[in-house]
């Protein structure tokens, strides 16, 4: 894979990105690097957010630099913290709050973003520079053909008759932390800080659990056949579904879920600032928050966004679903994550 600015090579691939990386001359002054998640994430925001803005802009030249998940990537800018070669960085919020605490992040303020007047009071936190770019939701997966009738509670998980037939990532993925969260309303908390009781519920799940560790991923589970529940999220079970040829479905509970937030930071010491920051008003603007949408099904955080009917029916932004969604500051999540994936390790990976 070749990458103009830069040759990343193997050592990408482990997050060993400690060296700078090439920078050409003068000629591509005005090329960013995106540095976003990869995969199927990759092919469509590329093609759908990415693409136009290049088209758009062809003084600009928009390189996407695919990465597994936030936490490489937090590892990748303070790496490169004395000399960055990454521009601009998409992340779970959480990891913005880290990579702002360590001084790797400029702000976004609304002097110079316009378009943050149009987002969604929950794409912003205090003291986390970056700011959210997408909204997606925990969601039940499910093998049509195996669960009927269709899902509508979390509980199914609990239905002895799908024993050793379920599938999700354990904590500390969000995913792992995210069931708990939701599995400690489900079963009579009321305080996700005191998430005991969905330790408890997750404890009696875990011996008829399948995997906590499904390998490429949940979906992949469900869709050949290996697993007939799992728990994953939202946008890509919508976009899977529709590409299993009904091996796969995805079901936002009745009781129910909570929002993840990706958000875009623009990188301290960026020596295209000025493009950066054109490419982060795009991404958050009304058309590109539609467009991806419509294409991969995350909730917009632009509250502008012309995202139709349909698309919107597949996701948890509904005025209905936001009333069940369980509103959690990833930012209080994150004080007590260490003593949550320790109980984790102790009372629920053991009885797997």
């Amino acid at each position: 894979m070749t990458i103009a600015r830069r040759t990343l090579g193997q050592a990408a691939l482990g997050g060993l990105l400690a060296s700078p990386f090439i920078r050409p001359a003068a000629a591509q002054e005005r090329s960013i690097t995106l540095a976003a998640y990869s995969g199927i994430f990759q092919e469509n925001y590329d093609a759908v957010v990415v693409e136009p803005f290049r088209r758009a802009n062809p003084n600009i030249k928009v390189t996407y630099f695919g990465m597994p998940n936030s936490a490489q990537t937090l590892g990748t800018l303070r790496a490169q913290k004395a000399a960055p070669q990454i521009d601009v960085a998409m992340f779970d919020i959480t990891i913005g709050k880290a990579a702002t605490d360590e001084g790797l992040l400029d702000p976004i303020t609304r002097a110079e973003f316009p378009v943050l007047a149009d987002l969604a009071p929950s794409a912003f936190a205090e003291g986390v520079n970056s700011v959210g770019v997408t909204f997606d939701s925990l969601s039940l997966l499910y093998s049509p053909e195996n669960v009927r009738p269709a899902p509508t509670s979390w509980r199914v998980l609990w239905d002895p008759k799908y024993s050793g037939k379920i599938a999700m990532a354990a904590a500390p993925d969000i995913v792992g932390i995210g069931m708990t969260l939701v599995a400690n309303r489900l079963f009579g908390g009321t305080d996700y800080k005191d998430f005991a009781r969905g330790v408890q519920a997750m404890s009696d799940l875990s011996p008829h659990v399948l995997s906590w560790d499904p390998k490429p991923d949940a979906y992949t589970f469900v869709t050949n056949g290996t697993a007939q529940l799992a728990v994953g999220w939202n946008a890509r079970g919508q976009l899977y579904s529709r590409q299993s040829g009904g091996k796969l479905a995805a079901a936002l509970p009745e009781e129910g879920s909570l929002f993840q937030i990706n958000t875009l930071g623009l990188v301290k010491g960026s020596r295209q600032s000025d493009a950066a920051k054109a490419y982060i008003a795009y991404a958050l603007s009304p058309e590109a928050q539609a467009a991806f949408a419509e294409r991969m099904f995350y909730a917009p955080v632009n509250t502008k966004a012309p995202v139709s009917a349909a698309a919107l029916s597949a996701t948890a932004a509904s005025p209905a679903r936001m009333e069940k969604m369980l509103a959690v500051d990833w930012l209080e999540v994150a004080k007590f994550r260490n003593r949550l994936n320790e109980q984790w390790r102790r009372r629920i990976l053991t009885r797997g």
